[in-house]
């Protein structure tokens, strides 16, 4: 399938099947992560793969939207290890870590794995619930797996503004 194909199908999975990503798979999401560019190439992200029960117990304790998924990665970054643009009023760390989870929210619907884009959760209760460092802000959560049977995209998935109505030239 060719990018565009890609982009135009992949669609916000709201039920999983309950199997495991395979491990191949999972690698190859989480290397387009790595392979995303950073300002400067700080690389300031951290992903955290939630697979057990316990860690996926806590998850559901600060969200209800993992939707049954096996797989969820937890995209953070170092708030300490950020570049800090002119005018000192934005950092690089959420940009950088939107562009990871980006990456591999596509190299997922690449290898054929459902996914969705979590963020309805308290990101300080999510981090003090699985324990990470001070230094790290939480983006969001990718939820992966198998879509369960019959699940599709929403009705409006392929209602889209035309690009004269989100694009000017200047």
């Amino acid at each position: 399938m060719d990018f565009t194909q890609l982009i135009k199908n992949r669609y916000s999975c709201k039920k999983f099947d309950g199997r495991k990503v395979d491990t191949a798979q999972l690698t190859a999401i989480l290397e387009a992560g790595r392979l995303a560019p950073t300002a400067k190439n700080l690389q300031e992200q951290h992903i955290y793969v939630v697979q057990s029960e316990d860690g996926l117990a806590k998850l559901d304790r600060c969200t209800p939207c993992r939707y049954g998924a096996s797989t969820c990665l937890v995209v953070a970054f170092d708030s300490e290890n950020v570049f800090t643009y002119p005018g000192e009023k934005r950092d690089s760390g959420v940009e950088d870590a939107t562009i990871v989870a980006t990456h591999m929210l596509l190299a997922a619907a690449a290898a054929g794995v459902d996914s969705c884009w979590i963020n309805f959760f308290d990101p300080e209760k999510l981090a003090a619930e699985l324990g990470l460092p001070e230094n790290e802000e939480i983006l969001m959560i990718l939820d992966l797996g198998y879509a369960a049977e019959g699940t599709k995209p929403l009705a409006n998935h392929d209602s889209r503004k035309a690009l004269s109505e989100t694009v000017s030239y200047l």
